[in-house]
Parts: structure tokens; sequence; C-alpha cells
């Protein structure tokens, strides 16, 4: 079982923490056929099928380069076909809640963030809590009123499958959306100084990730780690220490057996510890 560090356990019950969601925790889910979300490697995998020659495509895969590998496959595809696909993957299925999202939900954060371009979360997040969660895309303008307002948010950091003319996956949406909406990235990044970050389900290489944690630590000497957890043997020890070192991390390992149960028995865990940490609250209100 994974131990919690104190500070992300009362960062959580004082709700001073961001909870960001990656693919990891989409692959959670099952559709009523038993077919699961694919990673963005099986989903550019699968898409290049039709397409010949592919060998390029296929290097930039192996090289882990998924940005400019989208970018080659949507332009030559044709962006009709590829919008097709997309929501074919992500929205058609009609993927059903884990209990890796219940357990989530839980933890009562005030704002989740996701890269996600599925619903899968924000669906059974709004149906639980009566549609009273407001999800806000990074293209919205009013994203800093619900920032500063009291409602819980989920912010879809690359956008939602209902648009999908607006979602970031390509190298050149990455560059585009840098800039059109930097007052997006501003706010994440005064989100980065003044909450803990906790990532279930992603991976070290997402540009976002790297940008916002690399900045806030270089720009401002942060020195409160923000929270990512990783299968074992996800990467090697020596490159640990130099991404902590350098994205002001702390990084916790655990088994990636039996589907990753020990990260949904843990969560299980945080979600008691924190509730019994906001009944203390209540005794002391030292809020």
């Amino acid at each position: 079982m994974i131990k919690w560090p104190k500070e992300v356990v009362s960062d959580i019950s004082r709700r001073r923490c961001v909870i960001f969601l990656g693919s990891g925790i989409s692959r959670n889910s099952v559709n009523t056929t038993g077919r699961r979300p694919k990673t963005w490697y099986q989903f550019l995998q699968s898409a290049i099928t039709d397409i010949n020659p592919k060998a390029h495509i296929s290097k930039l895969l192996k090289d882990n380069d998924y940005l400019t590998a989208c970018e080659v496959v949507k332009r030559q595809l044709g962006k009709e076909e590829f919008t097709r696909i997309v929501r074919e993957e992500f929205l058609v299925p009609a993927y059903q809640p884990a209990d890796i999202h219940k357990k989530i939900f839980s933890l009562d954060s005030r704002i989740v963030a996701t890269p996600n371009f599925d619903k899968i979360y924000e669906t059974y997040a709004n149906s639980e809590a009566n549609g009273s969660i407001v999800v806000k895309q990074h293209y919205d303008s009013d994203v800093m009123s619900s920032i500063r307002g009291s409602e819980r948010i989920i912010l879809k950091v690359h956008g939602t499958i209902d648009s999908p003319d607006k979602l970031i996956f390509t190298r050149a949406e990455y560059a585009e959306a840098r800039t059109k909406y930097s007052s997006f990235y501003e706010l994440l990044e005064a989100l980065s100084l003044t909450h803990t970050f906790l990532f279930l389900g992603c991976g070290v290489n997402d540009p976002d990730i790297k940008l916002l944690l690399e900045d806030s630590l270089f720009k401002h000497n942060s020195s409160r780690s923000h929270v990512m957890l990783l299968p074992k043997k996800s990467l090697h020890n020596s490159v640990i220490e130099v991404i902590q070192d350098t994205m002001n991390l702390n990084i916790i390992q655990y088994s990636g057996a039996n589907n990753h149960i020990e990260l949904l028995e843990s969560v299980t865990e945080l979600v008691d510890l924190v509730e019994a940490e906001r009944e203390e609250l209540k005794i002391n209100m030292n809020w």
C-alpha cells in the first residue's frame, strides 16, 4: 500500500489540492462489451493501419514523440477522417466509470483537472452531484471566475470530445494553444503555487505537466513538492531522481500488478484518511 504523505492528506482535506487525472485513470473503464479506452500510443498505432508508408510514423511513436506523430497522422488522414476516428474511440463506446473514478470523486476535491478528452469522470461526477459541478475548457473565457467561486470545478486542459475541432492533440495545436489561451496556462501556474497537485494516471512526458512544473520551480523557487504516482519500474531510479529535482515532484511508486489494484486500494485508504481529518477539522476548526 502507498504511504500517503501527511501534507497530501492535509491539503486534500482543506481543499488545497488539484487532482490531475491522466489517461491511466480512464484505462480502468470498460463499456458494455468489455472494451477499454486506448492509450495515446495505442490510439495512434490503430490510426496508422491504413497509412502507407508508415515507417516514419512508427519511428516517431518508438521515440515517444507522440505530438509529432499525431500531427503527421492528422495531416495524412485529413481533418474529417481524423475527427471521425477520435470520436469513435473516445465518445461512441460509452465507457462506464470504474471504481477508481468513484473513489477519486469521494475525495471531494474542489478542483479536478484532466487532459483526457473522454467524459467518463465528469459524467459520473455530475450524476453524483446532481449536475452541480462546473466543467470548463481551456478556451473558456470565464475560467478565472469559476476558480474564484466556491463551486466544484473540472478543468479540461486539452478540451473535450464534444468539440473535436478544439482538441489539443497535435504539435501545432499545442503550439497554438500556448499563445492563444495563455491566460489559462497562467492560471494553472498560479494554482501550482497555491495548491498541491496530485497526479494520478499521468506520465512525466506530458508537455503540459513538464512545462507547468519546471516553470513553477525555476521561476518561483518553489520548495513544496507536488506528487505523482507511477507504477514501479516505469522509470529507472536515476531518471526519477532527475525528474524530482527538475520538476519539483515527489514520485511515489506502486505495484502495477493485477490491473493496478494497489492504486485503487491506496486511493480508497486515502479517502478514509481525508474523511477522518475533515472530522477532526470540524472539532478543532483549524481550517
